[in-house]
Protein backbone atom coordinates (compact mmCIF):
# COMPACT_ATOMS: atom_id res chain seq x y z
CA UNK A 1 0.00 0.00 0.00
CA UNK A 2 3.08 2.10 0.50
CA UNK A 3 4.31 1.20 -2.55
CA UNK A 4 1.58 2.74 -4.62
CA UNK A 5 0.62 5.50 -2.75
CA UNK A 6 3.88 6.65 -3.22
CA UNK A 7 3.96 6.01 -6.55
CA UNK A 8 0.65 7.64 -7.03
CA UNK A 9 2.11 10.82 -5.28
CA UNK A 10 4.98 10.37 -7.93
CA UNK A 11 2.42 10.30 -10.72
CA UNK A 12 0.57 13.70 -9.29
CA UNK A 13 3.99 15.82 -8.19
CA UNK A 14 4.53 17.23 -11.63
CA UNK A 15 0.64 18.50 -12.27
CA UNK A 16 0.64 19.49 -8.61
CA UNK A 17 3.74 21.59 -9.39
CA UNK A 18 2.12 22.70 -12.61
CA UNK A 19 -0.67 23.86 -10.85
CA UNK A 20 0.93 25.52 -7.74
CA UNK A 21 3.21 27.57 -10.05
CA UNK A 22 1.19 28.46 -12.97
CA UNK A 23 -2.45 28.66 -11.23
CA UNK A 24 -2.55 29.26 -7.11
CA UNK A 25 0.58 31.39 -6.97
CA UNK A 26 -0.77 34.07 -9.40
CA UNK A 27 -4.36 33.91 -7.70
CA UNK A 28 -2.37 34.55 -4.94
CA UNK A 29 -0.72 37.42 -6.12
CA UNK A 30 -4.14 38.85 -7.46
CA UNK A 31 -5.67 38.67 -4.15
CA UNK A 32 -2.75 39.91 -2.23
CA UNK A 33 -2.50 43.26 -4.54
CA UNK A 34 -5.97 43.91 -3.60
CA UNK A 35 -4.80 44.88 0.04
CA UNK A 36 -1.74 47.06 -1.21
CA UNK A 37 -1.52 51.18 -1.82
CA UNK A 38 -1.55 51.85 -5.12
CA UNK A 39 1.33 52.99 -6.44
CA UNK A 40 1.84 57.07 -7.71
CA UNK A 41 2.77 55.93 -10.92
CA UNK A 42 1.09 52.75 -11.28
CA UNK A 43 1.78 49.41 -10.00
CA UNK A 44 1.60 48.96 -6.04
CA UNK A 45 3.08 50.26 -2.91
CA UNK A 46 3.77 47.71 -0.28
CA UNK A 47 1.41 49.47 2.21
CA UNK A 48 -1.77 47.58 3.66
CA UNK A 49 -4.90 49.32 2.31
CA UNK A 50 -8.56 48.69 1.96
CA UNK A 51 -9.32 51.58 0.05
CA UNK A 52 -10.33 49.65 -3.15
CA UNK A 53 -12.87 47.27 -1.72
CA UNK A 54 -15.25 50.56 -1.55
CA UNK A 55 -16.11 49.35 -4.99
CA UNK A 56 -18.46 47.34 -4.32
CA UNK A 57 -20.70 49.63 -3.08
CA UNK A 58 -20.34 52.09 -6.40
CA UNK A 59 -23.45 52.27 -8.11
CA UNK A 60 -21.67 52.16 -11.71
CA UNK A 61 -19.77 49.11 -10.78
CA UNK A 62 -22.97 47.19 -9.36
CA UNK A 63 -24.76 48.14 -12.09
CA UNK A 64 -21.76 46.60 -14.37
CA UNK A 65 -21.66 43.40 -12.47
CA UNK A 66 -25.01 42.67 -12.60
CA UNK A 67 -24.79 43.46 -16.38
CA UNK A 68 -21.65 41.08 -16.73
CA UNK A 69 -23.82 38.16 -15.22
CA UNK A 70 -27.01 39.05 -16.97
CA UNK A 71 -24.94 38.80 -20.74
CA UNK A 72 -23.04 35.89 -19.30
CA UNK A 73 -26.23 33.97 -18.70
CA UNK A 74 -27.94 34.95 -21.92
CA UNK A 75 -24.49 33.55 -23.64
CA UNK A 76 -24.96 30.63 -21.78
CA UNK A 77 -28.69 29.74 -22.24
CA UNK A 78 -28.75 30.21 -26.24
CA UNK A 79 -25.55 28.24 -26.31
CA UNK A 80 -27.03 25.39 -24.72
CA UNK A 81 -29.76 25.50 -26.46
CA UNK A 82 -28.07 24.94 -29.75
CA UNK A 83 -25.47 22.95 -28.57
CA UNK A 84 -28.21 20.18 -27.18
CA UNK A 85 -30.22 19.60 -31.07
CA UNK A 86 -26.39 19.87 -32.44
CA UNK A 87 -25.11 17.66 -30.56
CA UNK A 88 -28.30 14.72 -31.12
CA UNK A 89 -27.62 15.76 -34.93
CA UNK A 90 -24.14 14.83 -34.93
CA UNK A 91 -24.52 11.85 -32.52
CA UNK A 92 -27.14 10.49 -35.13
CA UNK A 93 -25.68 11.10 -38.39
CA UNK A 94 -23.36 8.67 -40.51
CA UNK A 95 -21.01 11.58 -40.74
CA UNK A 96 -20.15 11.85 -37.05
CA UNK A 97 -16.02 12.73 -38.11
CA UNK A 98 -16.59 15.09 -40.49
CA UNK A 99 -19.64 17.22 -39.20
CA UNK A 100 -17.47 16.82 -35.98
CA UNK A 101 -14.21 18.61 -37.87
CA UNK A 102 -16.33 21.18 -38.74
CA UNK A 103 -16.79 21.97 -35.18
CA UNK A 104 -13.65 22.14 -34.86
CA UNK A 105 -12.18 24.38 -37.74
CA UNK A 106 -13.10 27.33 -36.12
CA UNK A 107 -10.10 26.92 -33.82
CA UNK A 108 -8.08 27.03 -36.25
CA UNK A 109 -8.61 30.56 -37.06
CA UNK A 110 -6.96 33.60 -34.78
CA UNK A 111 -9.93 34.59 -32.07
CA UNK A 112 -9.49 38.19 -33.14
CA UNK A 113 -10.31 37.19 -36.85
CA UNK A 114 -13.25 35.39 -35.96
CA UNK A 115 -14.63 38.53 -34.58
CA UNK A 116 -13.83 41.02 -37.69
CA UNK A 117 -15.42 38.32 -39.56
CA UNK A 118 -18.80 39.21 -37.72
CA UNK A 119 -18.12 43.05 -37.63
CA UNK A 120 -17.95 42.60 -41.83
CA UNK A 121 -21.27 40.81 -41.61
CA UNK A 122 -22.91 42.88 -39.44
CA UNK A 123 -21.76 46.64 -39.30
CA UNK A 124 -23.39 49.41 -41.43
CA UNK A 125 -21.85 48.74 -44.22
CA UNK A 126 -21.63 44.75 -44.11
CA UNK A 127 -22.46 42.48 -46.15
CA UNK A 128 -26.15 41.99 -44.46
CA UNK A 129 -27.01 45.74 -44.20
CA UNK A 130 -25.61 45.61 -48.05
CA UNK A 131 -27.93 42.96 -49.01
CA UNK A 132 -30.64 44.16 -47.59
CA UNK A 133 -30.53 47.48 -49.20
CA UNK A 134 -29.83 46.13 -52.79
CA UNK A 135 -33.07 44.34 -52.01
CA UNK A 136 -35.07 47.78 -51.65
CA UNK A 137 -35.53 45.62 -48.18
CA UNK A 138 -34.54 48.38 -46.13
CA UNK A 139 -33.89 52.32 -46.97
CA UNK A 140 -31.11 52.86 -44.31
CA UNK A 141 -28.57 50.59 -42.13
CA UNK A 142 -29.98 48.32 -39.46
CA UNK A 143 -27.78 49.29 -36.57
CA UNK A 144 -26.68 45.53 -35.52
CA UNK A 145 -23.31 46.02 -34.14
CA UNK A 146 -22.33 48.17 -30.40
CA UNK A 147 -25.32 46.53 -28.50
CA UNK A 148 -25.88 43.63 -26.12
CA UNK A 149 -27.42 41.52 -28.73
CA UNK A 150 -24.64 42.09 -31.07
CA UNK A 151 -21.95 40.68 -28.04
CA UNK A 152 -24.37 37.65 -27.51
CA UNK A 153 -24.61 36.70 -31.29
CA UNK A 154 -20.90 36.38 -31.28
CA UNK A 155 -20.09 35.35 -27.98
CA UNK A 156 -22.56 32.40 -28.52
CA UNK A 157 -20.89 31.55 -31.97
CA UNK A 158 -17.37 31.78 -30.01
CA UNK A 159 -18.46 29.61 -27.28
CA UNK A 160 -20.66 26.86 -29.20
CA UNK A 161 -17.52 24.45 -29.91
CA UNK A 162 -16.68 24.57 -26.34
CA UNK A 163 -20.02 23.66 -25.63
CA UNK A 164 -20.92 21.18 -28.33
CA UNK A 165 -17.84 18.54 -27.85
CA UNK A 166 -18.10 17.85 -23.93
CA UNK A 167 -22.30 17.52 -24.98
CA UNK A 168 -21.26 15.16 -27.91
CA UNK A 169 -19.35 12.93 -25.71
CA UNK A 170 -22.23 12.25 -23.76
CA UNK A 171 -24.90 12.13 -26.27
CA UNK A 172 -22.95 9.55 -28.43
CA UNK A 173 -23.18 6.86 -25.49
CA UNK A 174 -26.78 7.54 -24.98
CA UNK A 175 -29.19 4.49 -26.00
CA UNK A 176 -31.46 5.47 -28.63
CA UNK A 177 -33.72 2.94 -28.31
CA UNK A 178 -34.93 4.43 -25.31
CA UNK A 179 -36.77 7.10 -27.10
CA UNK A 180 -38.64 4.25 -29.18
CA UNK A 181 -39.37 2.49 -26.01
CA UNK A 182 -41.16 6.07 -24.26
CA UNK A 183 -42.82 6.50 -27.91
CA UNK A 184 -44.33 3.52 -27.30
CA UNK A 185 -45.29 3.80 -24.13
CA UNK A 186 -47.67 7.15 -25.17
CA UNK A 187 -44.97 9.69 -24.86
CA UNK A 188 -44.85 12.18 -27.60
CA UNK A 189 -41.76 13.02 -29.30
CA UNK A 190 -41.48 16.36 -27.18
CA UNK A 191 -41.67 13.98 -23.84
CA UNK A 192 -39.74 11.59 -25.01
CA UNK A 193 -36.88 13.93 -25.93
CA UNK A 194 -36.95 15.79 -22.67
CA UNK A 195 -37.86 13.44 -19.90
CA UNK A 196 -35.52 10.40 -21.33
CA UNK A 197 -32.90 12.31 -23.70
CA UNK A 198 -32.84 15.29 -21.33
CA UNK A 199 -32.64 13.45 -18.56
CA UNK A 200 -29.89 11.33 -19.55
CA UNK A 201 -27.41 13.89 -20.40
CA UNK A 202 -27.73 16.05 -17.47
CA UNK A 203 -23.67 15.66 -16.81
CA UNK A 204 -22.81 16.92 -20.42
CA UNK A 205 -25.45 19.76 -19.93
CA UNK A 206 -24.08 20.97 -16.85
CA UNK A 207 -20.23 20.43 -18.03
CA UNK A 208 -21.39 22.75 -21.40
CA UNK A 209 -22.95 25.15 -18.84
CA UNK A 210 -19.53 25.86 -16.97
CA UNK A 211 -17.02 25.86 -20.24
CA UNK A 212 -19.81 28.51 -21.55
CA UNK A 213 -20.41 30.61 -18.54
CA UNK A 214 -16.78 30.46 -16.39
CA UNK A 215 -15.43 32.37 -20.12
CA UNK A 216 -18.27 34.84 -20.56
CA UNK A 217 -18.05 36.40 -17.28
CA UNK A 218 -14.44 37.30 -17.40
CA UNK A 219 -15.26 38.28 -21.41
CA UNK A 220 -13.06 40.91 -22.63
CA UNK A 221 -12.38 40.88 -26.54
CA UNK A 222 -16.04 40.43 -27.59
CA UNK A 223 -17.45 43.61 -25.74
CA UNK A 224 -14.74 45.61 -26.43
CA UNK A 225 -15.13 45.67 -29.84
CA UNK A 226 -18.57 44.97 -30.58
CA UNK A 227 -20.47 46.17 -27.17
CA UNK A 228 -21.56 49.57 -26.83
CA UNK A 229 -21.91 51.00 -23.33
CA UNK A 230 -24.79 49.08 -22.14
CA UNK A 231 -23.01 45.91 -22.89
CA UNK A 232 -19.84 47.16 -20.79
CA UNK A 233 -18.42 43.91 -18.67
CA UNK A 234 -16.03 43.18 -15.70
CA UNK A 235 -13.20 42.11 -18.20
CA UNK A 236 -13.58 45.46 -19.48
CA UNK A 237 -12.80 47.43 -16.51
CA UNK A 238 -10.07 44.81 -15.10
CA UNK A 239 -8.21 45.81 -18.27
CA UNK A 240 -9.25 49.37 -17.98
CA UNK A 241 -7.63 49.59 -14.57
CA UNK A 242 -4.63 47.74 -15.66
CA UNK A 243 -3.81 49.68 -18.64
CA UNK A 244 -5.45 52.89 -18.32
CA UNK A 245 -5.52 54.49 -14.96
CA UNK A 246 -2.90 52.06 -13.99
CA UNK A 247 -4.44 50.96 -10.85
CA UNK A 248 -3.03 47.91 -10.27
CA UNK A 249 -4.57 46.90 -6.78
CA UNK A 250 -8.38 47.98 -7.74
CA UNK A 251 -7.96 45.49 -11.22
CA UNK A 252 -6.96 42.77 -8.54
CA UNK A 253 -9.68 43.98 -6.44
CA UNK A 254 -12.35 43.28 -9.35
CA UNK A 255 -10.58 40.18 -10.50
CA UNK A 256 -10.61 38.65 -7.36
CA UNK A 257 -14.02 39.07 -7.12
CA UNK A 258 -14.72 37.68 -10.29
CA UNK A 259 -12.29 34.51 -8.81
CA UNK A 260 -14.76 34.18 -6.60
CA UNK A 261 -17.97 34.97 -8.28
CA UNK A 262 -16.99 32.29 -10.84
CA UNK A 263 -15.36 29.60 -8.11
CA UNK A 264 -19.25 29.79 -6.45
CA UNK A 265 -20.67 28.86 -9.65
CA UNK A 266 -18.34 25.62 -10.27
CA UNK A 267 -19.34 24.59 -6.68
CA UNK A 268 -22.56 24.97 -7.08
CA UNK A 269 -22.68 23.13 -9.94
CA UNK A 270 -20.42 20.38 -9.06
CA UNK A 271 -22.75 20.32 -5.65
CA UNK A 272 -26.17 19.44 -8.54
CA UNK A 273 -24.04 17.10 -10.13
CA UNK A 274 -23.02 14.92 -7.02
CA UNK A 275 -26.84 15.68 -5.97
CA UNK A 276 -27.92 14.26 -9.32
CA UNK A 277 -25.30 11.08 -9.08
CA UNK A 278 -26.65 9.74 -5.91
CA UNK A 279 -30.39 10.16 -7.13
CA UNK A 280 -28.90 8.13 -10.20
CA UNK A 281 -27.61 5.57 -7.73
CA UNK A 282 -30.51 5.34 -5.53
Amino acid sequence: MKKNSKLGLSYSLPINIWLTVFFLIPILIILSYSFLKRGTYGGVEFKLSFETFSIFIDKVFLKILLNTIYISILITIFTILLAIPISYYIARSRYKQKLLFLIIIPFWTNFLVRIYSWIALLGNNGFINHFLMKLHIINEPIKMLYNVPAVVIISVYTSLPFAILPLYAVVEKFDFSLLDAARDLGATNFQAFRKVFISNIKAGIVTSTIFTLIPALGSYAVPKLVGGTNSLMLGNVIAQHLTVTRNWPLASTISGALIILTSIVVWLFSKYEEKENKVGVK
